[in-house]
């Protein structure tokens, strides 16, 4: 039987973890032959790319990577101009010998970290958290009168809550992460077969991108009023975004007048 831990294990390797956490990783793995194997596997996968021979990559390619690149973004990030980029010569050597997919999937990778804000790796962090057994709520309730109590008494912040099961997003309950030095509230939604976590905690200085993609999963932020949310999710945009638009009436209809 597999290890439930596998998963925190790759985003340990991938340095998706917050400190704590990630301790808690290197000590199960202490203890653990398959989650030890597997992050033995990962690490020498690495230095076999590493270790890829120095080849001078086609223009063409060049070319066909940088082309494909943008059309991998959401339309919304379309605002954003980043800085032109040039990757180094060791890994257009590497990309040499690949084929056109893979060369670009590996740019991707390369780049996310210069296209994503440092706060929006706590965000994937705990979403994937989130995903293994028994770390998805922490109060189970369809019931904005449950849930929204429960956030007074373990959170920082008391969010809009609301179930939007008519529209098709069932809430599932809540929980308390914890990542900018605050105790974030929660909301679990689900959509389908995906899951949607909405985070929120007191807005800082940091301006968050409007979306976003990290590791797969698809990022919506916004702010109302002293309140920084970010919605996470596999699904697509369209139903990430629907849900960001319920949730936004909901909180114009919760305003005082």
């Amino acid at each position: 039987m597999q290890c439930a831990e596998q998963l925190r294990v790759q985003a340990y390797f991938d340095n998706e973890l917050d400190a704590l956490v990630a301790a808690d990783v290197e000590r199960h793995v202490e203890h653990c032959p398959q989650c030890r194997a597997l992050l033995d596997e990962l690490l020498a996968l690495r230095e076999r790319l590493r270790a890829l021979p120095r080849q001078a990559a086609p223009a063409a390619l060049r070319e066909r990577i940088a082309s494909a690149l943008p059309a991998a973004a959401p339309p919304a990030v379309a605002e954003w101009r980043p800085r032109a980029w040039r990757l180094p010569a060791f890994w257009l050597g590497a990309l040499g010998g690949l084929g056109t997919a893979a060369a670009a999937a590996l740019a991707v990778l390369l780049l996310s970290p210069l296209l994503s804000a440092p706060l929006l790796d706590e965000v994937v962090a705990a979403h994937v958290r989130s995903l293994l057994p028994e770390h998805l709520t922490d109060v189970i309730s369809t019931d904005r009168h449950t849930v929204k109590p429960w956030f007074a008494a373990h959170a920082d912040v008391s969010p809009v809550v609301a179930d939007f099961g008519g529209e098709g997003y069932q809430l599932v309950g809540g929980r308390a992460d914890y990542f900018d030095h605050q105790r974030v509230a929660t909301l679990v939604y689900r959509h389908g077969a995906h899951l949607i976590n909405v985070f929120s905690w007191a807005a800082g200085r940091q301006n968050l991108p409007r979306t976003a993609t990290r590791s797969g999963y698809h990022l919506t932020c916004w702010r109302d009023g002293n309140l920084q949310y970010c919605a996470v999710s596999d699904a697509g945009w369209n139903e990430l975004e629907q849900l960001v638009g319920l949730l936004q009436q909901q909180a114009a209809r919760d305003a005082p007048p």
